[in-house]
């Protein structure tokens, strides 16, 4: 089994709020911490990193150097697009026109590649750009490992670091977005239903729209703006029922990806989220996407298929998966192209 019984029982015993908040400091041990991030991650498919180990002065100074870059003239901006995917963008999300009102920049995480935007991203000073960011990204690669190896734990695999070597590889595909959400024109957005937990009922515009991440673990950190919402897996959210995050800089929301859900048999749940933008006040977000080697081999690890959960995705490689993303609207459940024995076919996109 992918959980002893005794372990099942445990993670059963567990309080779980609808937002589920982990102290990751394990105040009640590490088996303790393990299992709570296995149970948030499976009925959740995200959880509030607190006492997460980041130091406040990284964030804040990624923080600085991304305002500083987004206060600049358009003209200036735009010489560090347009997005190829990676650099600036601005306005549009994706090729197919979604619905979002956003600036960014995206980037790999590679510091050489961080080092080449950064002569277009701070052309006075590159090196003050790219040490910000690598910073940031060495402590929320650490997170993130930490979390992978937790859950490694928690799922009870042979080899606890197996989740986590994926994303520290030394050609791994992670990237790292910074969304700038100016306040927002629109007043009349999309309704919810019973607002949930923050009171989503009666948001604004659509700031970017309804997805779920498409790589193994995504690490998001955003200013005291609210936006965040999540359509919960458990019954908690209905189609129109979306549950508003409380914005808290001081800590991490930790999503489960696309990948981490295949690499589990589906117990771990990729959330759907999407952002409102505010009518007052700008939001600054940062998410680490941490990704795998585009080689890397995405298949259900060996203690999640049994007879009574067998495999429920073909096996793929991360290239695959994302040149099926790039072929999809942002809505579009991506893993339903690769569950197994389908044979599903998209228009720019063949298996």
């Amino acid at each position: 089994m992918v959980v002893p019984s005794d372990t099942m029982a445990a993670l059963e015993s567990l309080p779980l709020d609808i937002i589920p908040t982990v102290d990751m400091s394990a105040p009640a041990g590490r088996g303790e911490l393990a299992q709570r991030l296995v149970r948030a991650c499976a009925e959740r498919g995200f959880f509030k990193a607190v006492n997460h180990g980041v130091p406040p002065s990284v964030s804040s100074r990624l923080d600085a150097a991304a305002m500083a870059f987004f206060a600049r003239p358009a003209r200036v901006k735009q010489a560090a697009g347009p997005p190829d995917p990676l650099g600036y963008g601005s306005r549009n999300i994706g090729a197919h026109g979604d619905v979002g009102e956003l600036e960014y920049l995206l980037l790999h995480t590679e510091p050489d590649a961080v080092a080449r935007k950064a002569k277009t991203i701070d052309t006075e000073d590159p090196s003050r750009f790219s040490e910000a960011v690598n910073e940031y990204v060495d402590a929320v690669r650490r997170l993130a490992c930490r979390v992978l190896d937790l859950l490694g734990e928690g799922l009870g695999l042979r080899d606890p670091t197996s989740l986590s070597r994926l994303i520290s590889a030394v050609d791994s595909d992670s990237l790292l977005r910074i969304n700038h959400y100016p306040p927002s024109r629109t007043v009349d957005g999309p309704k919810s239903g019973n607002g949930g937990v923050g009171g989503a009922k009666g948001s604004t515009a659509i700031g970017f729209g309804e997805h779920t991440d498409p790589q193994i673990l995504s690490v998001l950190r955003a200013n005291d703006v609210d936006g965040l919402q999540v359509l919960l897996p458990d019954g908690h959210g209905g189609d129109e029922d979306w549950v508003q995050v409380p914005a808290d800089p001081s800590a991490f929301f930790i999503n489960v990806g696309d990948l981490l859900q295949a690499l589990t048999n589906g117990r771990l749940v990729s959330i759907r989220h999407r952002v409102m933008a505010s009518t007052s006040k700008p939001r600054l977000s940062t998410i680490y996407f941490a990704a795998p080697p585009l080689h890397a081999h995405i298949s259900a690890l060996p203690e999640t298929v049994t007879p009574a959960s067998p495999r429920r995705y073909r096996p793929f490689t991360w290239e695959e998966y994302k040149k099926a993303m790039y072929a999809l609207r942002l809505s579009h459940n991506r893993l339903d192209l690769f569950q197994a024995g389908g044979d599903v076919t998209v228009k720019g996109y063949d298996q």
